[in-house]
C-alpha cells in the first residue's frame, strides 16, 4: 500500500514539474536581438578594417560589408578592443571607402554548407561553386575551425593508402589517418606529382594483398592556395580526363584572389573532409597545396596587425595555427571514416631550415622530399627517399597489410642506397680506379636503383602491367631462386627493377 502511495506521488510531481516548464515556455518573454549595422568606419589597414563605437562586438564574428556601389563583401572580427572591432575582409578591402561603407554584424561565426554532393564540383577560395553547376543543398552547416579531438578517443593508424608511386609506397608507406608532407621548391613537379596522387591513390584492405577501388568509400578533397590559372586549369583538367573527378571536392585560390581568402581555404576543404569522413563514414585524402602560401598570407595579416614578429618575419603563434589545420587528421572511434593529410609546401630556396617547413616538420608524422639534384638528372619523381620519412609506416605494413618482407626489403634498400650515395662521393676525390670491388656494385645499385625503381613515367601506377611485376628467376644462384620464389611470386609493392637488380642485391648478403 505504502509502495502505490509513493508511485502515485511522484507521477503527480512528474506531471507538476512538466506543467511548470510547459507554463515557462508559454509565458517566456522571447526577445530577438536584430543584426546590427555600422557606418563607423575608421580605417582600413591592408586586409584590415577597423570600426569604431561597435556594441558588443565578438571575436570571430562574421561581418558583412556593403559597399557604395552595392558590392557585398564578409569578413570575421580577429580582435575586440573595448567598442573597437578589427575585421579581417576574405574578398579584400580594395575600393572600400570608410564614409559610405556599411558593415553589419551577423551574430554568428563563419559555417559553411557541407554536403556529399560536394564531390565532383570546383569551389573558389571562399566556398562557392565555381563550375557553372546547380547550388549545392547542404545537409548540414558547419564551423570552418572543427571541433577538437579528444586524444583518448583518437585511433592508432594502421591500413595503408597507397599512392602508386614507389618511392612513397615502397619505402615511405602512408597509414590512413597520417599527415605528411611533401617538401618540395620553385620548379620543381610537385604540382604533377600531386595530380598522380589524385589519379592513382587508393585503398589497400587489410588481410588483402590487392587495392580496394571501390568509390564508394574513398574520396580526395583537394585545396590549391595561390596558384596561377594554368595551374588550376591543369588541376581541373587532369581529374577530368583520368575520371578521378567523381571522388573529388576542389577549392581553388588563385593567386589574383585576395590574399586574405588562402586563410580559410584549407579549413573550408578539412571541414569538408571531416564530414565526409565522420557523417559518410568515408576516407578521405586531403592535399593541400601550397601551404607557403597560407604561411606567407598569415604574415601578411600579421604584419597588418604591427604584431611582433618571429623569424623571417612570420608570426610567433604560426605553429600553433599550423597545427589547428595538421591535426585535424586522425580517425576517431566509432566512426570507420578516417583523414589522410598530404600538405605540399615549397621551400624558399630550397632551404629546409626555414621556419615553414621547420613547423612542418614538428607537427607532421615524416615528410617526403622532392630533390632538385634528381630533377635536373630527368628523373620523375625526383623523391629522394634518404632525408624523407613516414613514421607510421611500420603500422601500415607487414604480413596481413602489405607483404610479410615489406619492411625487411626497406631497410635493405635504404642501407645500399646509402652506401651508393658514400661510394659516389668518394668517387669524386679519389677516382673510380680506387674503388673496390664491392665499391663498383654498390654504384651499380645506386645507379638501378635511381634509374629502375625511382623512376617512373607520370601515369605510371604500380598496378598498371601486373606482367612486370613477376620476377624471372636466376638460374645461376639456388639462393637466389628460392629468395625470389618466396617472396617474389607475385610481388605487390615492387616493380621489374628487381629483375635487374637480383644479382647484384644478392651478392651484397652473401
Amino acid at each position: 500500500m505504502a509502495t502505490l502511495v509513493a508511485n502515485r506521488a511522484m507521477d503527480v510531481n512528474g506531471l507538476a514539474a512538466a506543467s511548470r516548464t510547459h507554463t515557462q515556455a508559454v509565458t517566456r518573454n522571447y526577445i530577438s536581438q536584430p543584426r546590427l549595422t555600422y557606418s563607423t568606419v575608421s580605417g582600413v589597414n591592408g586586409p584590415l578594417v577597423i570600426l569604431d563605437n561597435v556594441k558588443f562586438p565578438r571575436y570571430a564574428e562574421i561581418v558583412h560589408l556593403t559597399l557604395p556601389d552595392g558590392t557585398k563583401r564578409s569578413g570575421q572580427v580577429l580582435e575586440v578592443i573595448g567598442t573597437k572591432a578589427v575585421v579581417q575582409v576574405f574578398e579584400g578591402t580594395s575600393g572600400i571607402d570608410a564614409k559610405k561603407t556599411a558593415c553589419e554584424f551577423t551574430g554568428d561565426i563563419l559555417r559553411t554548407p557541407v554536403s556529399e554532393d560536394m564531390l565532383g564540383r570546383v569551389f573558389n577560395g571562399s566556398g562557392k561553386p565555381i563550375d557553372r553547376g546547380p547550388t549545392v543543398l547542404a545537409e548540414d552547416y558547419l564551423d570552418i575551425m572543427g571541433q577538437p579531438i579528444n586524444p583518448q578517443c583518437r585511433i592508432y593508424p594502421e591500413e595503408m593508402i597507397q599512392t602508386g608511386i614507389s618511392a612513397i609506397d615502397g619505402m615511405n608507406s602512408i597509414a590512413r589517418g597520417q599527415k605528411i608532407p611533401i617538401f618540395s621548391a620553385a620548379g620543381l613537379p610537385h604540382n604533377e606529382i600531386a595530380a598522380q596522387i589524385c589519379r592513382q591513390a587508393g585503398l589497400v584492405q587489410k588481410s588483402k594483398d590487392v587495392m580496394d577501388y571501390s568509390a564508394d568509400n574513398f574520396a580526395i578533397v583537394f585545396a590549391a592556395m595561390g596558384v596561377n590559372m594554368e595551374t588550376a586549369r591543369f588541376f581541373k583538367s587532369d581529374f577530368e580526363e583520368n575520371g578521378s573527378m567523381d571522388n573529388v571536392c576542389l577549392f581553388l585560390n588563385l593567386a589574383n584572389d585576395p590574399t586574405i581568402e588562402r586563410i580559410i581555404t584549407p579549413r573550408l576543404a578539412l571541414t569538408t573532409a571531416e564530414y565526409l569522413a565522420y557523417q559518410c563514414e568515408k576516407h578521405v585524402l586531403v592535399i593541400l597545396t601550397d601551404m607557403s602560401s597560407y604561411a606567407e598570407a598569415l604574415r601578411e595579416v600579421s604584419a597588418a596587425r604591427e604584431e611582433v614578429p618571429g623569424r623571417r618575419g612570420f608570426p610567433g603563434y604560426m605553429y600553433t595555427d599550423l597545427a589547428t589545420i595538421y591535426e585535424r587528421a586522425g580517425r576517431v572511434e566509432g566512426r570507420n571514416g578516417s583523414i589522410t593529410q598530404i600538405p605540399i609546401l615549397t621551400m624558399p630556396n630550397d632551404d629546409i631550415t626555414h621556419p615553414i617547413p621547420d613547423l612542418t616538420g614538428y607537427i607532421t608524422e615524416g615528410q617526403v622530399y622532392v630533390d632538385r639534384q634528381l630533377h635536373n638528372r630527368q628523373i620523375y619523381p625526383p623523391i629522394n627517399v634518404l632525408p624523407s620519412l613516414s613514421r607510421l609506416m611500420k603500422s601500415a605494413i607487414g604480413e596481413g597489410m602489405t607483404r610479410k618482407d615489406h619492411a625487411d626489403v626497406s631497410n635493405q634498400l635504404y642501407a645500399c642506397y646509402a652506401i651508393g650515395k658514400d661510394v659516389q662521393a668518394m668517387k669524386a676525390v679519389v677516382g673510380e680506379e680506387a674503388l673496390t670491388s664491392d665499391d663498383l656494385l654498390y654504384l651499380e645499385f645506386l645507379q638501378k636503383f635511381e634509374k629502375n625503381f625511382i623512376a617512373q613515367g607520370k601515369k605510371s601506377d604500380l598496378h598498371t602491367d601486373r606482367q612486370q611485376l613477376c620476377i624471372t628467376l636466376c638460374n645461376r644462384n639456388t639462393r637466389t631462386q628460392h629468395f625470389i620464389t618466396a617472396f617474389y611470386s607475385h610481388s605487390f609493392l615492387l616493380r621489374s627493377f628487381i629483375c635487374d637488380l637480383t644479382d647484384t642485391f644478392i651478392r651484397f648478403s652473401l
